[in-house]
């Protein structure tokens, strides 16, 4: 069937990934209000109310704050950890709610999930690994550190969305108070450009054939930064990196 792959925003302003495996639609987040999304996704050729499900992966306000009016609006599945649908509690009609276990895969309809648990300062924050049984995409984003498991589920993907948040110097430069600061790069915070680049290297990455640097920080990286890590370890030009922007994400995708 392939996989076909979109974003409409990466960054701390606000996340929504669009995804779709033979007929069927998937958003993976939604930190936009429910104008701004709605217009997005019609941008990207797509109704609304032909996303089945929003995967979400965990409750900070730049990845779920347009969870619920989206939702209601559409009738939207919202998927997720018991502790991200916990912070959600009544917002919506429970059958709208599936509750999901990191640890175990599922389908929604063409989309096979691969939800995986990552180390990020949340209640039960997940990401994941999409596909239609052959092509796999991975999503990582919002992780402080990484681990053996996110290397293993990672490894082998055809397409992958990697966190590149910030720059270390432009980070402790900059005018975040510094407890910001420790908490960015913490174990529960979220990757840098080096951090990226060396959990990239550990991948197995022969099928790689999309890379897109996501969640860049507008205050604390550039794309040229992010790109060029990720290059390096790559052997590629700077240029065959993508990059996921606050305001436009990036164009669809096929794998």
């Amino acid at each position: 069937m392939g996989v076909r792959f979109g974003s409409i925003a990466s960054g701390s302003a606000g996340n929504a990934l669009l995804v779709e495996v033979g007929k069927t639609r998937v958003m993976v987040d939604c930190g936009l209000g429910l104008g701004v999304a709605r217009e997005r996704i019609a941008q990207r050729g797509w109704e609304p109310e032909s996303i089945a499900a929003i995967l979400v992966t965990h409750e900070h306000s730049d990845h779920i704050s347009g969870v619920e009016k989206f939702a209601r609006k559409h009738g939207t599945k919202v998927i997720a950890s018991y502790g991200t649908l916990s912070f959600l509690g009544d917002a919506l009609n429970p059958e709208q709610y599936v509750e999901i276990d990191g640890h175990q895969a599922f389908a929604v309809d063409d989309v096979w999930v691969e939800p995986y648990c990552v180390p990020h300062d949340a209640r039960e924050p997940l990401q994941y690994v999409l596909g239609d049984g052959n092509a796999r995409l991975g999503i990582l984003t919002d992780v402080g550190r990484s681990t053996p498991h996110i290397e293993h589920t990672l490894s082998d993907c055809d397409a992958l969305i990697l966190e590149c948040n910030h720059d270390e110097e432009m980070l402790m430069g900059g005018p975040y108070q510094y407890a910001l600061k420790k908490r960015v790069i913490g174990p529960f915070g979220h990757l840098s450009n080096v951090a990226a680049a060396s959990l990239l290297g550990r991948l197995q990455r022969a099928r790689l054939k999309h890379l897109i640097a996501a969640h860049l920080s507008q205050q604390n990286n550039t794309e040229e930064l992010a790109r060029k890590a990720l290059a390096e370890v790559m052997g590629c030009s700077n240029d065959w990196v993508g990059v996921a922007t606050q305001e436009e994400g990036f164009d669809w995708r096929d794998i």
